[in-house]
């Protein structure tokens, strides 16, 4: 299928636009220019079409949950969020590069990054499963790369609540689970657990876990069937070691209770491997829940939740000015008006100022001999 072209991006207040930056299913990117303070940030505007109350609460849902999660080290920066002037949602997020499915598509990532990444984005998910978010959408192609080197987690445009009932299908072949594919469930933490190993084996072996090198074996259909299987296959590099092999085959096994159980424990395994490689351990970034989840939870599937935050940038009225109506009225109003009577006040002062100056001529008059 040939990828369509950006949307038109909106005027936003305070913002200038730059260039697109990347289209999707549901909404497309655009790089801005915000004006204060100066910077450059990623906006992400829902298509016109989707727009309904449904897809604006989804919307809703996916700015809240990076707000509250954002201050973590590895998920995305959001910085605002609104409707634009012509009625699409977007949100406005730090603007980062790089995306990890540009690089593990041109370049052999080495193991020792790999594994930091790795652990980053576990301690970023672990971080929304205590906070009671699933992301449902853990691929390459969603950990972005800041300015400064670090892999964030991006895209919770598909995020839910783990009490949630949400019946809406969440996958992205072939990172998805088996559960997921064969539609038995939506997502899970454990589900979740296979997402992320499943990214870090497509980090290491430049391909995702069940592609093949066949012509036409990929087609979707295909690599469900694979994945429903899921019978893993060596990476084969000669610089992973089997022990991360073991680790990454337990996430991704096929039944959920086999998997490791939260996403913290894969990154301890992986924290596991980078020790026995004598490499500086990566310190797993986990909020204390007592400390950063105080707020009210996130609504997902309430159908009273509030509406975005609108933009305050004006659009033009169809109507007169209101201003010329006014000034015209004023003046027919004035034309024929009497002349306000002046202030006594003001009268004692001036009856007084030429006295004065009558006393200063005599005086002069009689001084003089005149």
């Amino acid at each position: 299928m040939a990828r369509r072209s950006p949307s038109a991006p909106p005027p936003l207040a305070g913002f200038s636009y730059v260039n697109p930056l990347g289209t999707g299913g549901f909404a497309d990117v655009f790089l801005y220019q915000q004006q204060m303070p100066r910077r450059q940030v990623a906006v992400k505007v829902l298509l016109r079409n989707l727009v309904d109350d449904e897809v604006t609460r989804m919307f809703n849902a996916e700015a809240d949950v990076m707000a509250r999660l954002g201050s973590h080290p590895s998920i995305v920066t959001v910085y605002e969020a609104g409707i634009a002037p012509d009625g699409r949602p977007y949100i406005a997020m730090e603007h980062c590069p790089v995306a990890m499915s540009q690089r593990y598509k041109s370049e052999t990532i080495p193991v020792a990054e790999v594994l930091r990444i790795g652990i980053s984005i576990a301690g970023a998910v672990e971080s929304a499963h205590r906070a009671g978010v699933l992301h449902r959408d853990i691929k390459p192609s969603n950990i972005l790369v800041t300015t400064f080197g670090a892999p964030v987690l991006a895209d919770f445009g598909i995020a839910t609540s783990l009490a949630s009932t949400s019946s809406v299908l969440a996958m992205s072949v072939p990172w998805s689970a088996p559960e997921v594919v064969t539609d038995t469930t939506s997502g899970t933490v454990a589900s979740e657990v296979w997402s992320l190993g499943a990214t870090v084996y497509t980090l290491l072996a430049g391909r995702s876990p069940f592609e093949v090198d066949v012509k036409g074996g990929n087609v979707n259909s295909e690599l469900v069937k694979r994945v429903a299987r899921a019978r893993y296959t060596p990476i084969g590099r000669a610089d992973v070691p089997a022990s991360l092999e073991t680790v990454l085959r337990q996430s991704m096994a096929r039944s959920p209770g086999d998997r490791q159980p939260t996403a913290a424990d894969l990154a301890l395994q992986l924290q596991q491997v980078e020790h026995e490689m004598g490499l500086a351990v990566t310190r797993l970034e986990v909020a204390r829940s007592e400390a950063a989840f105080s707020a009210p939870p996130v609504v997902f599937d309430d159908g009273d939740a509030r509406g975005v935050v609108r933009s305050h940038v004006p659009v033009p009225s169809q109507r007169a000015p209101r201003r010329q109506r006014i000034t015209a009225h004023t003046t027919d109003l004035t034309q024929d008006a009497p002349r306000p009577a002046v202030p006594l006040a003001a009268a004692l002062w001036a009856g007084a100022g030429l006295l004065a100056v009558i006393a200063v001529l005599v005086t002069w008059i009689v001084l003089s001999g005149r």
